[in-house]
């Protein structure tokens, strides 16, 4: 497949994604008592209603981008610093979970492919799926850095002095503007990789039953 197809076909998967991220957040929010995602019509899988454009055009030229934040009103929360980690990790697991299902289905795709079924067709299945996979575990490993404005920086702060985080994310919009600097470098690239395939192999342990699952199911 050209590498010209593979980049349309990643930047689907994101448009895709984005929302059940996204959506994630929300409703774990809403499970602690905050209706605010709600009440501002985020709890939805239309892609449109998650879309940043600045995010959009940045994930077109920079290959990095970011999604509209669903709004959450920490006041909601019995305990607001616990509170806001648990949202804020609800969007990376939402992305590790979905990484996990779709590899579950890659293998199943890749064992039929491997033992003759499918022809050339279920090669591009398997190739699509495997980028779902490879796709939502970036998206899940970029969003716990813990820096701001990412969902890593919500998790940490259960660990830092209230005044120390909020002077923090009073450069949220020139740290962000630092790290898209990075990432374009290409500095954060080795790391993140590293990371991505640490996330995979884990993973690929864990749904370790279904390579003998696929395998009697297609010998």
């Amino acid at each position: 497949m050209p590498q010209s197809a593979i980049n349309i076909i990643a930047h689907i998967i994101v448009l895709l994604t984005i929302p059940f991220h996204e959506v994630a957040h929300g409703l774990v929010s809403l499970w602690l008592g905050d209706p605010t995602a709600k009440m501002a019509g985020r709890l939805t899988l239309n892609p449109l209603r998650h879309l940043d454009l600045l995010g959009s055009l940045s994930m077109l030229i920079l290959g990095v981008g970011w999604a509209k934040p669903v709004p959450i009103d920490v006041r909601y929360y019995k305990n607001r610093k616990l509170g806001m980690a648990v949202s804020a990790a609800a969007g990376p697991l939402s992305n590790v979970l979905l990484a996990y299902l779709f590899l579950l289905a890659y293998k199943l795709c890749a064992w039929a492919a491997v033992l003759g079924h499918g022809g050339t067709a279920m090669e591009t299945v398997c190739l699509v799926l495997y980028m779902v996979v490879l796709v939502n575990l970036n998206l899940a490993v970029f969003n716990l850095l813990p820096v701001p404005p990412f969902d890593g920086s919500r998790i940490i702060y259960t660990v830092l002095p209230e005044t120390l985080y909020f002077k923090v994310m009073k450069y949220e919009r020139y740290i962000m503007l630092a790290l898209l600097a990075v990432f374009y470098i290409g500095i954060l690239d080795a790391p993140l990789y590293w990371l991505r395939s640490g996330a995979l192999a884990a993973l690929d342990w864990a749904s370790g039953y279904m390579d003998v699952l696929a395998y009697t199911i297609f010998a």
